[in-house]
């Protein structure tokens, strides 16, 4: 518990003195049913090869990573900070069960249950964090964006620009470096600190210009820094997802992901790569969308996660990621594709094998496979770089995620999961990916659709995964017997993700919003089939919480 909780009171145990709550809210068999829906997992790392320079450098960034935790805080509710230390002062057996769900969630709502308060007297989760001043409606910003110049429509619209009111009450926004600027500046003296003990020069190189983006809100020669770097050491540190910000999709929030990059599998995956370009030419859209000079870069990265923390730790854990979203940098360069091998491990170990056990049928529980799992993750980051991303609506530039708004992660998603299945049966045809490979993909897919369900379908992944189990029902590409499992049709799965592919492919590269929300409209929702199996796996955990020892030993080391 000490090693989540540092982070996050840093700096604010040490200056305020709190009471322990008097409402009595969840008892204690339910909190401790909450918390068991999340099966620990301490995630070891091997460290043995690194020098002790190198150690000492990433103890560095390890303590700037912390600090993510409380910037992240403040952004998802203004009330977080002050909950989170009366919640530490509450010793009683809820209250310590409420601390460890808390520090979960990062914040008093239960993520993976339709965001339901779980702390007595908390808010309900705001729709749109902090990041737009508490008085104000989606409507008066709207209204006040489009009245902006072009210049500053854009910092309006930027990820790293929080909206705040003038003493006139006048919107206008602030950069993070303001917005932020205690928390950061102490990151990005770490961040230096770091760069100064590491011999490795592109990780030096990175770190440096991080810290310098931290104090000018100027994040894009930190991105490229990030895309050429080179080391045993992979740490991502800053704003980067947009999901915490529920109105428009636009602002960022702060994470960090501190791993050790897995040299063996990393150049097993290297063949992906040279790939993207084939599989971008064969998209299943119109050719005119489809780009004909994808950025040539695109790194793909196996790693071991060390620590994590911010939106990287915030409920259901991540098991890869795409970065950066700067559209310059994806145009100009790629993106570079980060799987984190023991999270996925810990996952399909705790996770997926007993939801199939549940929702499949004897014969497809067969084709449950790792490797199945862990190339689909791979292909979903994959696809997220590819389809359209910058284009023209009503002869104008612009952009899918900004023509499709709120309902953009959710399509995005979606989009990645199902293209992903059909970039997996593309390599398989031509040769590239093993065709063993073939029928564990679609039946693992199918099961992993159920663990993603119970993640909710309030947020992106969960909204996406109904989308297209619900449309692969529709057509008949699983099948539910008589008992209540599922199965897999595999004489029309093919077919029918090659068509959901086109239709959501096509859906951005129109920026077509009305359509986008019709199908989330029709297909987000839990049909009771699946509901009979979601009630089956009452006693699966839901997903996974890390305990990061290794990082703490660190730490403890350095003081």
């Amino acid at each position: 518990m000490n090693q989540l909780l540092a982070p996050l009171t840093l700096g604010i145990l040490m200056t305020v003195t709190a009471t322990a709550a008097e409402s009595k809210g969840l008892e204690l068999a339910e909190m401790k049913k909450l918390t068991a829906q999340f099966a620990p997992v301490a995630l070891n790392v091997d460290l043995s090869k690194l020098p002790a320079n190198e150690k000492q450098a990433l103890t560095k960034i390890i303590a700037a990573a912390r600090v993510m935790d409380t910037l992240y805080l403040r952004q998802a509710w203004a009330g977080n900070e002050s909950l989170l230390i009366t919640l530490a002062a509450d010793n009683t057996p809820v209250g310590n069960e409420r601390l460890k769900y808390f520090l979960l969630n990062k914040g008093p709502w239960s993520r993976i249950n339709e965001d339901r308060v779980f702390v007595p007297g908390a808010a309900a989760k705001p729709e749109a964090g902090t990041f737009y001043p508490g008085d104000a409606t989606k409507a008066e910003l709207e209204t006040w964006i489009k009245g902006l110049s072009p210049a500053d429509k854009e910092k309006a619209q930027s990820f790293y620009y929080a909206i705040r009111r003038t003493a006139d009450g006048k919107l206008r926004g602030v950069g993070y470096n303001l917005e932020y600027q205690t928390e950061l500046m102490l990151v990005a003296k770490l961040l230096n600190e770091a760069a100064t003990l590491t011999t490795q020069e592109t990780l030096a190189a990175f770190l440096k210009k991080r810290a310098a983006a931290f104090l000018s809100n100027d994040y894009y020669d930190s991105d490229v820094a990030w895309m050429h770097l080179d080391s045993s050491i992979e740490p991502v540190v800053g704003p980067y997802e947009v999901y915490a910000d529920g109105w428009f999709n636009a602002k960022a929030a702060f994470e960090a992901f501190v791993t050790i990059r897995d040299d063996a599998e990393t150049e097993k995956l290297a063949k992906f790569s040279s790939e993207l370009q084939e599989l971008e030419n064969t998209l299943p859209i119109d050719p005119a969308y489809r780009n004909p000079k994808l950025g040539a870069l695109a790194p793909i990265r196996v790693v071991n996660s060390l620590f994590s923390s911010g939106e990287a730790y915030a409920g259901i854990q991540t098991a890869a990621f795409n970065l950066p979203n700067d559209e310059r940098i994806a145009k100009e360069m790629g993106t570079k594709r980060v799987m984190l091998k023991n999270v996925q491990e810990a996952k399909f170990a705790k996770v997926l094998l007993p939801i199939s056990k549940v929702a499949l049928s004897p014969a497809d529980q067969k084709n449950v496979a790792f490797d199945a799992f862990f190339t689909h993750i791979l292909m979903h980051e994959l696809m997220h770089g590819l389809g359209p991303h910058e284009i023209k609506k009503a002869g104008k530039a612009s952009t899918v995620r900004a023509e499709l708004g709120e309902i953009y992660s959710a399509i995005e998603e979606a989009k990645a999961d199902i293209s992903g299945l059909w970039a997996m049966q593309r390599l398989i045809d031509k040769g590239t990916i093993d065709k063993k490979i073939e029928k564990s993909m679609y039946t693992t897919f199918l099961a992993s659709s159920f663990r993603s369900l119970r993640f909710g379908i309030n947020e992106a992944h969960g909204k996406g995964i109904a989308l297209q189990l619900n449309y692969l029902l529709d057509e008949g590409a699983y099948k539910v017997a008589k008992n209540g499992t599922f199965a897999v049709d595999q004489g029309k799965v093919k077919d029918s993700v090659a068509k959901l592919t086109q239709l959501l492919l096509t859906l951005e590269a129109e920026g077509d919003k009305a359509k986008g929300q019709d199908l989330l409209d029709g297909l987000v929702v839990v049909r009771p089939e699946v509901t009979k199996i979601l009630d089956k796996l009452a006693k699966v955990p839901v997903d996974i919480a890390p305990s990061f020892p290794m990082a703490a030993k660190l730490l403890a080391e350095s003081e």
